[in-house]
């Protein structure tokens, strides 16, 4: 059985009398290149156990058996268990667990169920969870890579640079833990049903150590957040709403200039380290 071949997922669909939940967010894949390349681009060989999000009926689980050592495939739709039960028969390294990968403690479940390996994703994100599965992925702290299929929108936003209309907060969380990359782009036509957007596949490296130090890491993301609370807000207006019972209007506008920035600055111009800066500034004084 192909497991990309339109007709072929028909008729495993048809027999286990599967039908499409809208609400789940599923797309199966149909052009088998791309659980090849995010294999293969990911860098998985067999010293890594691999963790997989959704496995849907195998079309990328399969494909990272034959690259990896072991594979744990965690699915949230109890109704493709017996599918993925036909399908990944042949595959003795697989293992599917069904759950949800937003309930389980991620380091624990992957370290016992693949002790003695190295650690990475791969996966084809359901669109309406993207970001809090990414956040728990790089929350767990065992992975060295993170390779996930997700709308081209939430790939640009990882991937933004400073002062563009798609960076903001979740740019600066990933890009303080992680060194993102776009790897290529999959039109809709390569899934059933077709998504009405663009995806993405998207490499996370994860860093040993933030790229610049931070004293401080929730002063820092408290900076990041009120940076981005209003977009059309100056960084010393934003500072003040979030800050401004600790801060007089004029220490802020202080703290902004010694950071070697135009009081008119607005948040979103700010790479990791102006943040980081404005942070060391703002923890000088206790708020």
């Amino acid at each position: 059985m192909d497991l990309t071949n339109e007709r072929d997922i028909e008729r495993l669909l048809k027999k286990h009398g599967f039908r499409f939940l809208k609400s789940m967010g599923q797309n199966f894949l149909i052009d088998g290149s791309v659980p090849e390349r995010i294999a293969s681009e990911a860098g998985i060989d067999g010293t890594f156990g691999v963790l997989e999000v959704g496995p849907g009926i195998g079309a990328l689980t399969g494909v990272l058996s034959r690259y990896a050592a072991k594979v744990l495939s965690v699915e949230l739709d109890q109704r493709l268990l017996p599918l993925l039960g036909d399908t990944m028969a042949e595959f003795p390294n697989v293992r599917i667990l069904s759950g949800d990968i937003l309930k389980l403690d991620i380091g624990k479940t992957v370290t016992s169920e693949m002790p003695g390996l190295r650690y990475a994703v791969c996966a084809n994100l359901p669109f309406n969870i993207t970001t809090p599965v990414l956040t728990a992925l790089i929350e767990a702290k065992i992975f060295e890579t993170i390779t996930v299929m997700v709308q081209r929108e939430a790939a640009l936003r990882c991937c933004a640079a400073p002062g563009t209309a798609d960076y903001g907060a979740f740019t600066v969380y990933v890009k303080y833990h992680a060194e993102p990359e776009i790897l290529f782009d999959i039109p809709p036509a390569s899934f059933i049903p077709q998504p009405k957007v663009t995806s993405s596949a998207i490499m996370l490296k994860l860093r040993a150590s933030p790229p610049v130090e931070i004293e401080n890491k929730a002063l820092f993301f408290r900076v990041v957040r009120a940076s981005f609370a209003q977009r059309r807000k100056t960084l010393v207006n934003s500072l003040e709403a979030a800050f401004g019972g600790g801060f007089s209007k004029e220490e802020l506008r202080q703290i902004v200039t010694d950071c070697g920035l135009d009081v008119m600055t607005r948040g979103e111009a700010l790479d990791i380290s102006g943040f980081a800066a404005v942070a060391r500034r703002l923890g000088e004084k206790p708020v």
